[in-house]
């Protein structure tokens, strides 16, 4: 029985650093259960504490993810408008993935700021400021997805 769980667990951890990408899954949740199955194997030799921090640091990536691009929208100087720009630009972009979520609240935002002073710099910057967003939730998806999966390898093949 530990094979067999141990092989979800290591899909479940493939499919979360899949996930940091492709946001019909959710990577880092994902990764989480491959490590709650770990460890309920006799492989599985991690710490409560551990877990514990895994939790909450799968919990704040996740909400990460959502907020930091209308965040630094707003930080890079977007008005409203770009902010509801680069909200809808992500959710259509889910439609046309993968390029559509990389592009759907950059041009979001663009479009929500020139419709708002029709100012190319100000639309620019503001676009920027979504991207740079959405890379930092994916960055940060990515170190948590790698990880779980470092105490994985670690677990199953060094202890």
């Amino acid at each position: 029985m530990d094979y067999f769980l141990i092989i979800i667990a290591g899909l479940l951890l493939t499919l979360g650093l899949i996930g940091c990408i492709v946001p019909a899954l959710p990577g880092p949740p994902l990764s989480y259960g491959g490590i709650l199955i770990l460890h309920f194997t006799h492989w599985g030799n991690l710490s409560i504490s551990l877990l514990v921090w895994l939790a909450v640091f799968t919990v704040i990536v996740t909400v990460m993810d959502y907020v930091l691009p209308i965040w630094t929208t707003r930080k890079f100087g977007g008005s409203k408008r770009g902010v509801w720009g680069s909200t809808i630009g992500l959710v259509v972009g889910l439609f046309f993935a993968p390029w559509g979520i990389i592009l759907g609240p950059f041009l979001g935002a663009f479009i929500g700021e020139m419709t708002s002073s029709n100012n190319s710099d100000k639309a620019l910057r503001s676009a920027i400021g979504s991207f740079v967003g959405f890379l930092l939730g994916t960055g940060a998806k990515f170190a948590v997805c790698g990880v779980m999966i470092y105490f994985f390898v670690v677990e199953l093949f060094f202890q």
